[in-house]
């Protein structure tokens, strides 16, 4: 294992209950593994994070690049889509 070190993290009395009920209960070997774990899941969900930040990014700078704003006619846009409805045979 890499270099290991300690931490002091201050948890509430039902955390540091539920931590335990899953290690007495076999769950988890340790209360060690258990936060272990917790970080792996927080780091898995901060990189997909990252990600859709990236991709949001990617998204806005390309609409800043395709041009100036238009006018959005909802009309139009229902009228296109119950076309195309029609076209495929959904209506």
């Amino acid at each position: 294992m890499p270099n290991i070190q300690k931490v002091s993290v201050a948890l509430t009395g039902e955390q540091v209950t539920a931590i335990k009920a899953a290690v007495e209960t076999g769950e988890y070997a340790t209360t060690s593994e258990i936060i272990r774990e917790a970080i792996r899941d927080w780091q898995f969900k901060r990189e997909l994070r990252q990600e859709d930040l990236k991709h949001l990014r990617q998204l806005w700078d390309d609409g800043k690049a395709s041009g100036p704003p238009q006018p959005f006619d909802v009309e139009r846009t229902l009228a296109a889509a119950k076309a195309r409805l029609k076209e495929v045979g959904a209506e």
